[in-house]
């Protein structure tokens, strides 16, 4: 009698026998089959998102490894280890494990400096990965909620980088946890509790290292690892956006199929990217927590600086005055709250909320609620590029602000000075940044436009027969010409009566502000002009080879 089993297929190899047991049980080869065929396009700008995805791959994988040899304790203890100079000094258990990892266990000081320098690339991949997002427009819709998602991500990366380097109990990390300390207690009603809570006593407690560590190590890889599989998850359902370029159109996308190609050129870079890691790691001293000492609340170590992606908040801090040109200790109630630590926090907490809401922002002013899969050009979304730009300067200038000190040592300069500059850069350098990238967009975009017009100069200068001298202009190929035509048409949208006729408040603001993104704009080339400027060229072609011929006479 004849069975379904009668035509059941039989791998010949050992590993399609596993694959085929695989599949029969799981049914995995119709996700793997509609996966491995989906289209992914092809650019360096690209390779960001995948640093940090691979970046964090490797952070999981050595922070495996020093999970194992850490003790999370601040259990007091005196060091027996075989680093001389600490032999004999009182520590936590905390940092003396992290000295043991550093000279007791085999590898165990390579695989922090790895894991260091992995949270540091990690932070900054991430980190341009949403600055690519944001100046080509890929947030917008369908993928206002992965812009959620990047985030949310960049957040949860500064958090991880903070509560991983605070972990050694060491003066450096110490210090940070006091300025975390600060900034909880200058909240008001709430600040001292949740001080208290967090340290489990009056600061530096007993119990912030243990705390810390479940933080670091379980709950927020947990949830950063939750956030890539959606992000992840998102891409493949709207599947990826693309720069505009010939066959290139909302409804498809130009690349290469995950499987076999782009997963082996992902693979490769992986290695590449663990590669880097390794050689920075084996050769970069970094985060030498042996030259700093235990913890201890009374010294403050001299140049102590965070790393780069916590490095904002201290320079915001910084750059507070203190008693000038009033008291910013301020008394309610019975209540001193010192706003020289909060209100440092409030532009902080202002820009990554805009940031978050800069998809649907974006969506009210020009009234776009198309899906988009092709990418801008920077320089084609002046008012974006520059409100990204002055971001980032305010960010920078907070940045630069925590090294203010030893800016000031290494290059000589006044402390007083340095900070001064700063202030005035920390209100006038965002203003700067602005107008300057969106004149430099809009100069660009100018210059697109004549070369697609009158084409590239060739710097050939010739004589026409009547005595007419004329630079050569060297008609585009049909991609850089579609390239610098296919441009978002941008225009102030005016205010639009409501069902009942009536201009509402919000509508007259909206237009307000739409006047101010694109009053100021340069309009694309036409197609008639295009047209005409093709019919130009095919004249210019015909006199300057009549000349030629004429010159070979």
């Amino acid at each position: 009698m004849s069975t379904s089993t009668d035509f059941e297929y039989k791998p010949q190899t050992g590993t399609g026998r596993i694959a085929n047991f695989v599949d029969t049980r799981m049914g995995m080869s119709p996700m793997v089959k509609e996966f491995g065929r989906k289209i992914f396009p092809d650019h360096w700008s690209f390779m960001f998102g995948e640093v940090a995805l691979y970046t964090f791959v490797i952070l999981l994988l050595s922070g495996t490894f020093l999970a194992l040899w850490f003790e999370p304790s601040m259990a007091a203890l005196e060091y027996e280890g075989s680093y001389v100079p600490m032999q004999g000094v009182e520590m936590s258990a905390a940092y003396a494990s992290s000295l043991d990892i550093s000279f007791d266990i085999r590898g165990g000081l390579f695989l922090r400096q790895i894991h260091h320098w992995s949270a540091l690339v990690f932070a900054a991949a991430v980190s341009v990965h949403m600055l690519r997002v944001f100046f080509t427009g890929a947030f917008r819709r369908p993928r206002e909620l992965n812009w959620l998602v990047g985030v949310a991500l960049f957040l949860l990366a500064i958090v991880a980088g903070f509560t991983g380097y605070s972990l050694p109990d060491d003066v450096l990390s110490g210090n940070g946890l006091r300025i975390a300390d600060a900034i909880l207690k200058a909240m008001p009603i709430v600040g001292a509790y949740m001080s208290m809570f967090l340290f489990g006593g009056e600061f530096p407690g007993h119990d912030i290292i243990a705390r810390l560590y479940i933080l670091h190590v379980l709950v927020i890889p947990a949830i950063i690892l939750m956030l890539i599989v959606i992000h992840l998850f998102m891409v493949v359902v709207h599947k990826h956006t693309q720069f505009p370029g010939p066959g290139r159109t909302e409804n498809n996308v130009v690349g290469f199929p995950v499987g076999p190609i782009y997963a082996a050129k992902a693979g490769g870079f992986f290695f590449i990217v663990f590669g880097i890691m390794a050689l920075m790691a084996g050769t970069t001293t970094i985060n030498a927590i042996w030259n700093y000492g235990p913890y201890d609340p009374s010294p403050v170590q001299a140049g102590s600086q965070p790393d780069w992606y916590m490095g904002f908040t201290d320079g915001a801090v910084r750059l507070m005055p203190g008693t000038w040109p009033i008291n910013w200790e301020w008394t309610f109630w019975g209540m001193t709250i010192p706003m020289n630590v909060l209100l440092p926090m409030a532009p902080l907490a202002v820009l990554f909320g805009l940031m978050a809401a800069w998809p649907w922002i974006e969506r009210w002013v020009t009234k776009d609620d198309r899906e988009h899969h092709i990418l801008d050009r920077p320089r084609n979304a002046p008012f974006r590029t520059a409100m990204g730009a002055a971001g980032v300067t305010f960010y920078t200038v907070q940045l630069v602000a925590a090294s203010g000190d030893l800016i000031a040592t290494h290059f000589q300069l006044a402390v007083n000075d340095v900070l001064y500059w700063l202030r005035a850069l920390y209100f006038l350098g965002p203003i700067l940044a602005f107008a300057i990238t969106r004149r430099i967009c809009l100069a660009l975009q100018r210059k697109d436009r004549e070369i697609v017009l009158h084409g590239r100069e060739t710097g050939r200068v010739q004589q026409l027969p009547h005595g007419e001298f004329i630079e050569v202009h060297e008609p585009l190929d049909e991609y850089k010409r579609y390239r610098l035509v296919n441009m978002p048409d941008y225009q102030v949208e005016p205010a639009q009566p409501n069902a009942k006729g009536k201009i509402t408040r919000t509508e007259k603001t909206r237009e307000r502000v739409s006047r101010f993104f694109f009053e100021d704009r340069v309009a694309p080339v036409t197609p008639a002009e295009l047209e005409a400027a093709h019919h130009h060229h095919e004249a210019d072609a015909l006199t300057t080879g009549s000349q030629d011929r004429e010159l070979v006479r």
